[in-house]
């Protein structure tokens, strides 16, 4: 079993000490097939991101859940583009991320929610991964969303696998070194 935590450290190199679960965040690829998130902790991830900051209190954040065995699971795997169906099928769970209403600030929000969920989730000892890579347009077709619901991000859920499962390509992603820009590149201003 070739699990990346075995092989090295994937905690974050930062400029100033932050949060152990956001140090230690990072999208794994390489799921356990056979792990199943119990429903005590998937309901205490979902309720970080209940509790997500919202503009006006609107809380636009909404969530199809899909455990892997699911007809819901399926459906949102099978609206997941190129190679992102061939690993997250691995995966413990699926969750579809809406955005409801017409707000200008509506998928920041839900960002904001998915984000608290990530961080509650690595918290807790699960992985994630957030995909962009979907077909907006077939999951709302296959939910019936309503007019108003965006589907925008689909977040991947479970537990860390076997790292040696993955494609050779996905492999070579999973244990490049992780990197961020630094803080003069992303501050326009810091007076």
């Amino acid at each position: 079993m070739t699990l990346i935590t075995d092989t090295h450290s994937r905690a974050a190199d930062t400029t100033a000490p932050i949060l152990p679960a956001m140090a230690e965040r990072w999208s794994p690829r390489g799921f356990d097939p056979t792990a199943v998130i119990d429903e005590d902790t998937l309901t205490t991830v979902l309720e970080a991101a209940r509790w997500a900051p919202s503009g006006n209190n609107n809380q636009p954040a909404r969530f199809i859940v899909a455990r892997r065995g699911s007809a819901s699971f399926t459906k949102i795997h099978q609206h997941l583009m190129g190679f992102n169906q061939a690993w997250a099928d691995k995966a413990s769970v699926l969750i579809l991320n809406i955005a409801e209403g017409d707000n200008p600030w509506a998928q920041y929000d839900l960002g904001q929610a998915v984000a608290h969920l990530t961080i509650q989730a690595q918290h807790e000892g699960l992985f994630s991964h957030q995909l962009g890579g979907i077909d907006r347009k077939g999951l709302a077709d296959a939910f019936h969303l309503k007019p108003g619901q965006d589907a925008v991000t689909v977040t991947v859920l479970g537990v860390l696998g076997d790292a040696g499962d993955l494609t050779p390509e996905l492999l070579e992603r999973e244990i490049a070194p992780r990197t961020r820009k630094p803080l003069t590149e992303i501050l326009l201003v810091n007076d």
